[in-house]
């Protein structure tokens, strides 16, 4: 909803105008704040909105207060208790506060109490210096007596002051919220120099057929409703809601279009597969495809000799053989003499599959190399050298493969394993570096339909959810206080029959920043050494060097070692057919699907694989009710439904892979998912009937580099 912006030096201000047109140079911090937070111009503001707008009441006496209704009073300061309340804050000990103060009313005698909790010493030396306040906030009954907790508060000079909250009975307070630390007290101030005349005037982007066809509110209405310009009703406020976040849903799936459109622009290079080579490729493996394999490899050759570079994403629960896929992918590139790249998450990830494919490639017909961060320099210089003159077939690595100094001389396919720890924008890096490269994706975090059509939209899906013959699957279970010791015996026993154990911990060691609360690795190995001490009991975590972490990935897997405690680098694409046991420490510090990501490392053969969910401390009951999610499903798709509803969507176009405020502003996938299913179902018609409006807006989004490009 971009138009073209005026130069900031126009007196005359419309929502294309900068924000320096509308607050002046002198507020120049301030905005560079909000342009990183991509708001760059008054159009911009509209889409930050109100936190809550409240109507308040009239200014009145204490004799009006009622229990859990919004109250205004005014009252003369009796006496201050203020009790210090040291906390850890980061490194640094911040001095809070409990404050409790005995108010006065001015007109009717009575006495109430005003409390603020762990407040900042600023609350104390405002309320010490005044006599008289002018106090708002919600009352509540304690031991029979009136209080009000956490009040907003004014110092007045005098009862007869004009009131700091309100000038005509009936007002509305509207709380924005901060935005990249620019406070929301800040925002509103912004949007009251925004003049009056402008919001009769905020251009419409949606088809006008499609807002009368909807009977939507204009998008002016819409706007002047959120953000209170106009006194709110439950029916307004409903309308204009439904408008604007169909509005977002449906120019989301303008700009998706876009970037599907110019991705299958480019012409790629065929690589074509003949069926006895592919065969050939195939028996390399120990295990014939299943159907559903068969298909997602019947997609991705389709793709590796159409005209237009391949996008396509192939996900399936853990453990279901994407990775099969992705090799088999690699091969056919690599027998028509182009290079392949395989970009990972984690350096644990990155050895595993380096080592993995040395096994499946003939080492001395395919150069394979290995690039991490912390690859030394003076090799790194010569991998990149040698990628550059194509004479490494197959590159595997991380997040170092999209550095600037990379080149390929012909890239023909790349490879991203678990998209979802990856953005946009990264995927996007590494396609780059050739035109026309072909891209395959792997997730096993199942893609809930409402992402597939948003995060995911601009590419094509095969899914995989048959499991490879043979795999004996695994349980869960949740394990207490008073079942720890059983825990521990079962471990023992499986130990006895010769299998291995994973120990997960959500820390390497302990650390003052941070909550004491949870196990570290350090002190978990210790333990588990004490626990087991006729067994081989060794440490794995992120920090250790590429080196070192592949000297114990490979002594787990030769069995020199009986029990790897680790942190969360474990989490993907590890396997270790003989390791059946996983048990997670403090499993509420882990998200649902980071939870079915570890315990897919387990059961991947013909053994019986076992999942504990390890409190040996009480936890919220709502942390209960998310293990129990995983305890009771072993169905990725549901599971990555329920995470889904917790962590958010992400940056659709961007770097963000997080819930992102500044990304779906009303709109969210799962909760207005029959909004989403419309607005695309819409969008994609108006598309294939080229609506002159909705070329417009092609026209005008295809300007927007951000859609497209790094940012």
């Amino acid at each position: 909803m971009k138009l073209n912006r005026l130069n900031s030096s126009t007196k005359i201000l419309t929502w294309s105008s900068s924000l320096e047109a509308l607050l002046g140079k002198a507020s120049i911090k301030s905005i560079e704040k909000l342009n990183a937070a991509g708001i760059l111009d008054l159009e911009d503001m509209l889409w930050i909105f109100p936190l809550r707008v409240v109507e308040l009441p009239p200014l009145r006496n204490f004799d009006f207060i009622e229990e859990g209704r919004l109250f205004i009073g005014r009252a003369k300061i009796l006496n201050i208790q203020a009790k210090p309340n040291f906390k850890i804050k980061g490194k640094a000990r911040a001095m809070l506060y409990n404050v409790m103060v005995h108010v006065q009313d001015t007109l009717s005698d009575k006495i109430v109490s005003l409390k603020w909790f762990n407040s900042y010493g600023s609350v104390k030396d405002k309320i010490s210096k005044a006599t008289y306040i002018e106090f708002m906030g919600e009352a509540s009954v304690f031991n029979g007596q009136l209080q009000f907790t956490n009040p907003d508060f004014f110092q007045i000079e005098s009862v007869e002051s004009d009131s700091p909250f309100v000038t005509v009975s009936n007002e509305l307070k509207i709380q924005y919220p901060t935005v990249n630390t620019i406070s929301g007290i800040y925002i509103k101030k912004i949007f009251d120099k925004i003049p009056n005349e402008l919001w009769n005037n905020i251009p419409e982007t949606l088809p006008k057929s499609l807002i009368d066809k909807k009977k939507f509110l204009s998008i002016s209405e819409a706007f002047k409703v959120i953000h209170a310009k106009v006194k709110p009703t439950p029916e307004l406020e409903s309308n204009a809601e439904k408008r604007l976040i169909y509005e977002e849903f449906f120019l989301d799936q303008i700009k998706i279009h876009l970037r599907r459109q110019y991705f299958k622009k480019p012409l790629a290079k065929n690589y074509k597969v003949e069926q006895a080579d592919f065969e050939n490729f195939c028996s390399r493996y120990p295990y014939n495809l299943t159907n559903d394999q068969i298909k997602a490899m019947l997609d991705v050759i389709a793709d590796l000799s159409g005209a237009h570079p391949m996008m396509r994403l192939v996900q399936g629960d853990v453990g279901c053989g994407k990775t099969t896929i992705a090799m088999l992918a690699a091969m056919i590139v690599i027998a028509n003499k182009a290079q392949v790249a395989l970009m990972c998450p984690t350096e644990a990830l990155a050895i595993q599959h380096f080592m993995s494919s040395k096994e499946l490639f003939n080492s001395s017909q395919y150069n394979i190399r290995l690039l991490l961060g912390s690859t030394a320099a003076k090799e790194k210089k010569i991998i990149q050298k040698d990628l550059e003159e194509g004479k490494i077939d197959f590159i595997i690595g991380t997040h170092s493969l999209i550095q600037k100094s990379v080149h390929f001389k012909e890239l023909g396919l790349a490879i991203i394993d678990e998209q979802h720890k990856f953005g946009v924008d990264q995927r996007i890096r590494l396609i780059s570096k050739t035109t026309g490269a072909h891209c395959l994706i792997m997730s096993a975090t199942p893609i809930p339909r409402s992402l597939s059509l948003t995060q995911y939209g601009d590419l094509d899906i095969s899914t995989i959810k048959v499991m490879p013959s043979g795999r004996k699957g695994h349980k869960t279970r949740i394990v207490t206080v008073d079942k720890y010791q059983q825990f521990l015996n079962f471990i023992k026993t499986r130990l006895t029959l010769k299998e291995q154990i994973y120990i997960v911990v959500p820390a390497i060691n302990e650390s003052l920043e941070v909550d004491q609360d949870f196990h570290n690795l350090v002190n978990i190995l210790e333990q588990f050494k004490k626990y087991f001490p006729e067994y081989v009991v060794e440490g794995l975590h992120g920090q250790m060097k590429s080196d070192e972490k592949s000297e114990m990935f490979q002594a787990f897997k030769d069995h020199k070692i009986d029990i790897l405690v680790s942190t969360s680098v474990i989490e993907v694409g590890i396997n270790v057919i003989n390791a059946t046991v996983m048990a997670i420490m403090n499993p509420e510090r882990f998200g649902l699907s980071s939870l079915h990501q570890l315990r897919g490392r387990v059961g991947r053969g013909d053994k019986p694989g076992f999942c504990f969910l390890v409190n040996d401390k009480s936890i919220s009951n709502l942390s209960m009710e998310r293990l129990k999610v995983i305890e009771n499903n072993t169905d990725g798709f549901k599971i990555s439904e329920e995470d889904l509803k917790i962590r958010g969507e992400g940056d659709l176009f961007g770097t963000d892979q997080s819930g992102s405020a500044t990304q779906k502003r009303l709109a969210n996938i799962v909760l207005h998912s029959d909004i989403l299913y419309e607005a695309r179902e819409d969008a994609y018609q108006l598309i294939q009937n080229k609506d002159s409006e909705v070329e417009k807006l092609l026209i005008k989004y295809a300007e927007d580099e951000r859609i497209f490009t790094t940012v």
